[in-house]
């Protein structure tokens, strides 16, 4: 059985920086690579559209959307080498623990979300990312 390495990629920063235009780059890439990729979105962004992830500039990608966080792992199908997640920010605490056990399990997981609120104040768990 072949070993992989997992990493984790943070993409972050202020609205409109191209967060989500940056990951769906990067996964169309894994595909062209013909990596198997699955996406996940937090349930409540519905902005554009509930099953994909979509960019202001109109980029999108397929998407599954969920509740919590403790819903991802167990959607993971075998062979899945890359895994993105956008907007970070929304989801529970608990999504540090999955992002870390994805890439102890040899997955290249890229995130994505904003990294302080309208405050400038840290936002959810992007910040510990």
């Amino acid at each position: 059985m072949e070993s992989r390495i997992g990493s984790i990629e943070v993409i972050c920063g202020s609205m409109f920086s191209g967060k989500t235009e940056e990951m769906i780059r990067r996964l169309r890439r894994a595909l062209i690579a013909k990596k198997q990729v699955q996406v996940f979105k937090p349930i409540i962004d519905t902005r554009y559209s509930t099953e994909k992830v979509t960019s202001h500039a109109g980029m999108d990608f397929n998407a599954q959307p969920v509740n919590k966080s403790d819903e991802i792992l167990p959607l993971i199908q075998a062979g899945t080498v890359v895994v993105g997640i956008d907007e970070a920010q929304f989801f529970d605490a608990g999504i540090l623990e999955v992002v870390e056990k994805l890439a102890e399990s040899g997955i290249r997981v890229i995130v994505n979300g904003l990294d302080t609120d309208f405050r400038a104040e840290p936002f959810g768990a992007m910040p510990v990312l």
